[in-house]
């Protein structure tokens, strides 16, 4: 009599793919009770599949592997007999096994052929009787991992014996592949004879091994060969392979995998396939990347589609193409990439408002990705990278590319970033290393192109003074009543010194006050005698006193300077953005993203910028409650005179969501003006309601804290206001 059954699966290997959700999901959707066992916790399970620790059935941390191809089969292919041993009736799938129909064996032998000839069991679906001899023989046979398995060809077994007689087993996991799965289910089959429990090919494997490649076609292929007797399909994880190299990673339009997807309301693009084996997909990026936000990627060569496409779809990121040629020229007509690069965007619903093709050098910004893969360094000349290196690095940005042995690429990046290897590959014979550049500081230069600009900037009534290490300070006169004294930023001290102007240079020169810029020769922090030096002379030559208003301003390094050097002008009032406290590691040793500049001396007057600015009027800090570090730097200023502006879930980079909001300059103006207060801030702070960024983090943190019903309201919400391409997607992955 039919009997509703319970399957369990295994999984290990960080996030899963849509293949695995799909295949979770359809149990769930077919009303199938089915339990995830896994040894770390997954982030994107579908809701309806119930979880368990792995340590419940094999309290380990050996994930033993077939070696040859890299898999953890070989322990599922063990996990399994214990599973249903400790847990009788209850069916093993593997996590590439789609539920067709609900399972409602009787028997708790489940198992069928896998190809025509009824010989071969496979084991992706599985059920023992917990207590039969079958499952006590394969437990026996499994617990010795240097066993000569019987049933391999006799050869196989002779040169096994041979190596085994001299102190030289051979392994498990060097071993045949499938020698603890469907070799060794299907000769205990046989050898007990229990063919008469075999399922028929139809049951689980009616597309075979063979004809694998017809999921990835026409749907009507796959819907031709599933019979009446169909519970399950098997979906071979094999073609993730395919699916990979050719279709970025995605179900391919039109196919029966995209028909299943649909069905069941999986979003690929959330999770693309990014590997097999030893083979890595370009969608498997994004694990390397190491940035808690992206606003904006770059693809320089058209050949990063899968890993953009990831990119947009987790950081809601703007997407840019840059049109340009083996010899880094802009042409009037398209790359002949670029249609097809587009409509693979769009049909995987990202907003063409999103995308923006770059036609032209003086286009190009920096951005928080640059993607350079198969291009620049690899099939392409490694010198034609230089403009946009130049141009599109910030402080953060992260650049992807493959180096070609040979290509000279090594020593020509040297001086933009250190590089991390990811993988390498052979080609022609030739070994390609994918690898991921991080920026350097820049290096401090004396710069006359630069002096003069900053001359011309002074006036006749300025100064400019040119001090050690690249440090620099430029007086610039406008209004008597008052002056701000801005400090770079990571950012602009990495920019061009030609393009280079002092921070907040034109929101200032806009408001008519006269600014002080001082700049900043890299990622000092300013902690240089010589700047010390600049401040103790304007301070005792009463430079600060001529003026009613004096305002230091600046954001994270700049906003550490705004209100570490405050003490020079007493009673002045600081503006800072995301500040750090300090970075002396003795004080602050959770303070972990500034390596460059730990060994620097933080000490003394202009040190701790939390207890020096205690001498100002007023220290105004912007910053994201959210952002730990960020958090903890803030709560360290203690003052009477510090004012907390909290800007929830709008990053370090808080500064640009402001200004994308359209409020950063009322904020920054009132500020520096002296008029913002709380509610001020607050009142204003309020547009960040309607604000794409701040509605997706807001959503992500109900999803993550697992308030899915809050999540639910809130999404419902939102899309009454605005179509938030992030928030609709993760809700169509909480509404299935």
């Amino acid at each position: 009599m039919p009997r509703t059954r319970e399957v369990g699966t295994l999984w290990i290997g960080g996030p899963l793919s849509w293949l695995e959700q799909l295949c979770l999901k359809s149990f769930v959707d077919k009303g199938q009770k089915i339990t995830l066992f896994s040894y770390e916790d997954i982030p994107n399970v579908p809701d309806g599949v119930i979880r368990r620790d792995g340590r419940e059935i094999i309290d380990t941390n050996d994930f033993i592997k077939y070696e040859q191809k890299n898999s953890y089969a070989l322990f599922a292919d063990w996990f399994r007999l214990h599973m249903i041993h400790q847990n009788p009736g209850m069916i093993w799938v593997d996590t590439d096994v789609y539920c067709y129909r609900p399972m409602d064996y009787d028997s708790d032998y489940v198992f069928g052929y896998e190809l025509p000839g009824e010989h071969r069991v496979n084991n992706a679906v599985l059920g023992l009787p917990a207590d039969s001899d079958a499952l006590r023989q394969m437990l026996d046979f499994t617990s010795d991992r240097y066993s000569i398995a019987p049933f391999l060809p006799k050869k196989r077994k002779e040169e096994m014996r041979k190596k085994a007689e001299k102190g030289k087993p051979v392994h498990i996991t060097e071993q045949p592949w499938g020698v603890w799965g469907p070799m060794m289910v299907t000769h205990y089959v046989h050898a007990l004879g229990l063919e008469e429990h075999v399922q028929p090919l139809n049951a689980f494997y009616p597309i075979t091994f063979r004809e694998r490649f017809k999921f990835m076609r026409r749907g009507e292929l796959a819907d031709g060969l599933i019979t009446s007797q169909t519970t399950a399909l098997h979906l071979w994880a094999s073609n993730k392979r395919q699916l990979g190299n050719l279709h970025d990673g995605l179900p391919p339009k039109g196919s029966y995998l995209e028909k299943l997807v649909q069905e069941h309301g999986i979003t690929p693009a959330l999770a693309p396939i990014k590997g097999r084996g030893n083979t890595t997909f370009d969608g498997a990026l994004i694990d390397e990347l190491d940035l808690d936000e992206v606003s904006s990627v770059a693809d320089l060569v058209g050949t990063a589609r899968s890993f953009v496409l990831a990119l947009h779809h987790k950081f809601d990121c703007d997407i840019q193409l840059v049109n340009t040629n083996r010899r880094a020229k802009f042409k009037d007509e398209d790359m002949p990439w670029l249609a097809d690069y587009i409509t693979f965007l769009t049909e995987n619903e990202v907003d063409p408002d999103r995308i923006k093709v770059i036609r032209a050098e003086a286009e190009l910004r920096p951005v928080d990705v640059l993607c350079n893969l198969q291009g620049f360094g690899d099939q392409w000349k490694t010198q034609f990278l230089e403009p946009f290196l130049q141009r599109c690095i910030h402080s953060d940005t992260r650049v992807f590319m493959d180096v070609r042995r040979g290509s000279g690429a090594f020593p020509f990046l040297k001086p933009y970033g250190s590089n991390t290897a990811l993988s390498t590959r052979e080609d022609d014979g030739k070994q390609i290393t994918r690898i991921r550049v991080t920026p350097n500081p820049p290096e401090p230069v004396a710069d006359e192109s630069w002096d003069a600009i900053a001359l011309k900037l002074a006036g006749m009534k300025g100064w400019y003074r040119a001090g050690d290490n690249g440090h620099s300070f430029v007086y610039i006169p406008r209004d008597s009543d008052t002056l701000v004294v801005s400090f770079d930023n990571l950012d602009i001290a990495m920019t061009k010194r030609e393009d280079r102007r002092p921070w907040g240079y034109s929101f200032i020169k806009d408001q008519g006050w006269s600014m002080m810029g001082v700049l900043a020769g890299g990622w000092t922090w300013y902690r240089e005698q010589w700047v010390y030096d600049q401040f103790d002379e304007l301070k005792n030559s009463g430079f600060f006193t001529q003026f009613k208003r004096v305002v230091f301003y600046g954001a994270s390094m700049g906003g550490y300077a705004a209100c570490a050097f405050s003490p020079a002008a007493p009673g002045c009032d600081v503006v800072a953005i995301s500040p750090q406290s300090t970075v002396d590691k003795s004080i602050v040793p959770w303070e972990t993203r500034y390596k460059v500049v730990w060994d620097r001396d933080f000490t003394g007057t202009y040190g701790d910028a939390s207890e020096v600015s205690k001498a100002a009027n007023r220290v105004s800090i912007l910053y994201d409650p959210y952002e730990p570090l960020d958090a903890q730097h803030a709560a360290r200023f203690t003052g009477d005179n510090v004012q907390h502006l909290r800007a929830p879930l709008l990053g370090h980079r808080l500064g640009s969501s402001l200004n994308q909001m359209g409020i950063l300059s009322p904020i920054i103006l009132g500020a520096l003006n002296g008029t913002l207060s709380n509610d001020a801030y607050y009142k204003l702070l309020r547009e960040r309601r309607n604000f794409p960024r701040y509605q997706r983090e807001l959503f992500n943190r109900a999803v993550e804290k697992g308030h899915t019903t809050l999540a639910k309201s809130l999404g419902e919400h939102i899309l009454k206001q605005n179509p938030n391409r992030a928030v609709r997607m993760g809700m169509k992955e909480l509404l299935g």
